[in-house]
C-alpha cells in the first residue's frame, strides 16, 4: 500500500521538487542566502511548508511570487512540478517584461568581436599617432 502524501515538507525539498533548483544543495544555499521568503519572512531551510504558504523566490534578476498548492518530497516531471504551485499573474508579467528588456538591451548593445586583427591594431596605433 503506497504511503499517503505528506501534509508538510521541508522548504529546501519543496523548492527542489518544484524544480526551482536542480539540486537540494542549491535550494538550501538560496534559502541561506536570503533569496527565498515564506509569508514575508526569511526562513531557515528546514522550515516546513504547507499548502497555502506564499513564497517569493529570486533567481538571478527574476522574481517568482508563488502560492504552494501541494507538497512533495519527490522530484517528478515538469508537469507534476507545475501542479505544486500557482504563480501570481503579476509576477509572470513582470518577469516577461524584464526578459523583453534584456532581449532588447542585448540587441542594442554592440558586443565586441573579440581581439582586434593585426590590420585593426595598426589602424588604432595610427589613429593614436604612435606609428
Amino acid at each position: 500500500m503506497p504511503d499517503p502524501p505528506p501534509s508538510a515538507v521541508r522548504l529546501d525539498k519543496w523548492l527542489w521538487a518544484a524544480r526551482f533548483f536542480k539540486t537540494r544543495a542549491l535550494a538550501a544555499q538560496a534559502v541561506d542566502g536570503g533569496r527565498i521568503e515564506v509569508n514575508g519572512e526569511k526562513p531557515k531551510r528546514a522550515r516546513t511548508l504547507v499548502p497555502g504558504d506564499r513564497l517569493r523566490i529570486r533567481l538571478g534578476p527574476y522574481e517568482h511570487l508563488v502560492t504552494v498548492r501541494a507538497v512533495s518530497e519527490r522530484r517528478g516531471s515538469a508537469a507534476v512540478a507545475a501542479k505544486l504551485f500557482e504563480e501570481d499573474p503579476a509576477s509572470m508579467e513582470r518577469r516577461r517584461a524584464l526578459r523583453e528588456q534584456h532581449r532588447l538591451a542585448d540587441t542594442t548593445f554592440a558586443h565586441g568581436q573579440g581581439k582586434p586583427t593585426g590590420k585593426e591594431r595598426r589602424a588604432i596605433r595610427k589613429l593614436k599617432g604612435k606609428e
